[in-house]
């Protein structure tokens, strides 16, 4: 049972109001420059990329949660590792050039490569991808425990109280906004960690009351289903989140070593939230809603006011990533589909393209949240159609010493797509008790990849 007294509600409130006038009160964009609005000048310096970064990255925590709880040190190996190999992988090879490009998003480097309609095509693949509607459910599902008032409300509240400041400064209160969260997200789960391993004891008290299959990291999963997740994790290549930040920074050096530094920050706080977890599934287990382990292990081990604090730290990891996701979405829309379509050579007008983006944004992430109330659902379903529509198409444009020709790459991104979509389809069809039954026992994402792969090989390319 969760029970939040007056000093829990009252830090929970000084972080919310914290929130808002960092948004509104450290940044005022002043129009006219679509490059300090979309790219925060292209001046972001390594401490703020690194921060930004890290903050983005993490906004299913209660998920999180949930697979460690199930799932124990695997967790690492499906959601941790395979993300740190393509990071790192990003940093080397990608970074640089993507750096140097100098462009705003994905779909720009798309049209610059294969043209106009592979831009296109490529925001709608985008859009969908950084569609905030997972983190917007699980934020919704946390006001909803703190306030008691109904899904669909703490959904739009959420939402609204999320990004409406980002409007005014773009990504440069992103970034700020980002900087003051993943400061709380560390504290938060800082505090949890050592709380429960002084109510409950070290590591003996682990290994004493857990399952032997949790403490292994290869888990009880069999080769395909981890290698599922690695190839889930490809996702990194092509997330506009890591583009977005690579043409903001600094230097093509920033943008290197920046995300290797969030590579590191990222095994910090997977070593955080994980430890967290494997002490909530020790000390409460039979728990009927997983996703609540870390809010449990809270009320088990924290007093009031630290209890709050957690709270904060774990809103604060959701919130950026609404916020981030919010903005790059609304940048799709507003530079990618608008701007592009309507011809429009004057690029002051796509901070007000962007503006609309962000309420156009907003609202389908509340509607598809309300309509789909399952975080893990969204996110299978959204990487699972949109990565192997991108990922062969974006490595080209960079890598590619002969390029596709412009239909050869709408070929690949509609034969990926439509092919991991047609195989989720006839999963979710042959479904029992609600699991997929996919074909040949194969996960979407493969057959999509090698769908967009092959078209890659059939279609004649040209000299770069």
């Amino acid at each position: 049972m969760i029970s939040l007294a007056p000093l829990d509600l009252w830090v929970i409130g000084a972080y919310l109001a914290a929130t808002v006038a960092v948004g509104m009160g450290l940044f005022r964009f002043r129009g006219g420059d679509a490059e300090a609005y979309l790219v925060a000048g292209r001046r972001v310096s390594l401490p703020a990329f690194v921060a930004t970064l890290v903050a983005t990255w993490y906004g299913g925590i209660l998920g999180v949660g949930e697979f460690t709880y199930t799932s124990g040190l695997y967790t690492w190996l499906a959601l941790g590792i395979p993300y740190y190999v393509f990071a790192i992988l990003f940093a080397l090879f990608l970074a640089g050039p993507v750096r140097r490009a100098a462009l705003y998003t994905i779909p720009d480097r798309l049209a610059l490569s294969f043209g106009r309609g592979a831009g296109l095509l490529g925001s709608l693949f985008v859009f969908v991808l950084v569609s905030p509607a997972p983190y917007v459910l699980m934020l919704g599902v946390l006001l909803q425990i703190v306030t008691g008032w109904s899904l669909p409300v703490c959904v739009l509240l959420g939402t609204v109280f999320s990004t409406f400041y980002v409007a005014r400064g773009g990504l440069s209160t992103d970034i700020r906004v980002n900087i003051f969260q993943f400061l709380l997200m560390f504290a938060g789960f800082g505090i949890i960690l050592p709380a429960a391993a002084l109510e409950f004891g070290g590591p003996s008290f682990l290994t004493a009351n857990l399952p032997p299959g949790l403490l292994r990291l290869q888990g009880t999963e069999g080769f395909q289903r981890t290698l599922v997740w690695f190839l889930i994790a490809v996702w990194t290549l092509v997330d506009p989140g890591f583009h977005q930040r690579c043409y903001a920074a600094r230097t093509e050096e920033v943008a290197r070593r920046g995300i290797i530094a969030a590579v590191g920050c990222w095994l910090v706080f997977d070593f955080l939230t994980i430890a967290s977890g494997l002490y909530a599934r020790a000390a409460l287990p039979g728990l009927r809603d997983p996703k609540m382990s870390y809010l449990l292990l809270a009320e088990a081990v924290l007093p009031a006011g630290l209890k709050g604090f957690f709270y904060v730290g774990i809103l604060a990891t959701i919130m950026s990533t609404v916020l981030s996701y919010t903005f790059l979405g609304a940048v799709t829309l507003g530079r990618d589909v608008i701007w592009r379509l309507r011809g429009d050579r004057d690029e002051s007008r796509i901070t007000l393209y962007t503006r609309i983006g962000i309420l156009v944004t907003g609202v389908l992430a509340v509607a598809l949240a309300i309509a789909i109330p399952s975080v893990v659902q969204l996110w299978y379903t959204l990487g699972s159609v949109c990565v192997p529509g991108l990922i062969i198409p974006v490595l080209d444009s960079y890598f590619g010493r002969r390029k596709m020709t412009p239909p050869g790459c709408a070929a690949s991104m509609v034969a990926g797509a439509g092919t991991a979509l047609i195989w989720l389809a006839a999963g979710l069809w042959r479904a029992v008790d609600g699991w997929p039954q996919y074909p040949l026992g194969i996960e979407p994402m493969l057959p999509g990849l090698a769908a967009s792969f092959l078209a890659y090989l059939v279609f004649p390319r040209r000299e770069a």
